[in-house]
């Protein structure tokens, strides 16, 4: 058995909510072991035997599709990977203040190399943006989120597939566990 965490897109935002025994409860389901949500906000740990995370991932979408009525787009990262991410260190490409915030975008893959140039054709002297590997990194010197001009949204429209965002802080909570 290997321990992961899935972190799920639309849980508790836009008006779906769901209760974490609930989501706990949809994931044991499916026959996933030592079930524990982190935060309401869509981050699920468990143990599983698949070999194949793609297909694990698309299991666990089409079963909370089915149970929730909506589209949940899953993003499954091992322990190892997640120290990796919260160890990163963006480059910093902003002429902006300091950096008030940094969220991580988990992606299914890499963007096109034209969705990625999109996207950093966005930054400013408020947000900058990162990419390594399956994620990316936005720095943002807005004191509010909604002061930016970036906005989760505007990263799915531009690099043209599903994201999740989580702040820094909930990563590197999720690693020291």
């Amino acid at each position: 058995m290997a321990r992961y965490v899935a972190f799920l897109r639309a849980i508790n935002v836009g008006g779906h909510t769901v209760k974490m025994n609930t989501l706990r409860g949809l994931f044991e389901n499916l026959e996933l072991r030592n079930v524990e949500t982190f935060i309401a906000s869509g981050n699920v740990l468990f143990d599983s035997a698949a070999r194949s995370v793609p297909a694990l991932e698309k299991r666990i979408e089409a079963h909370l599709e089915s149970e929730l009525g909506y589209e949940v787009a899953t993003f499954i990262r091992t322990p190892a990977q997640l120290a990796s991410i919260a160890g990163y260190r963006p480059s910093a490409k902003r002429g902006g203040g300091p950096i008030h915030a940094l969220y991580v975008g988990f992606l299914k893959g890499a963007p096109a190399p034209d969705a990625a140039a999109r996207v950093l054709s966005y930054q400013n002297d408020i947000d900058s943006f990162d990419f390594n590997e399956n994620e990316i990194y936005w720095a943002t010197s807005a004191a509010r989120i909604t002061d930016s001009k970036f906005s989760g949204a505007l990263l799915e429209r531009t690099i043209k597939m599903p994201v999740t965002m989580r702040n820094i802080t909930t990563v590197k909570r999720l690693v020291a566990g």
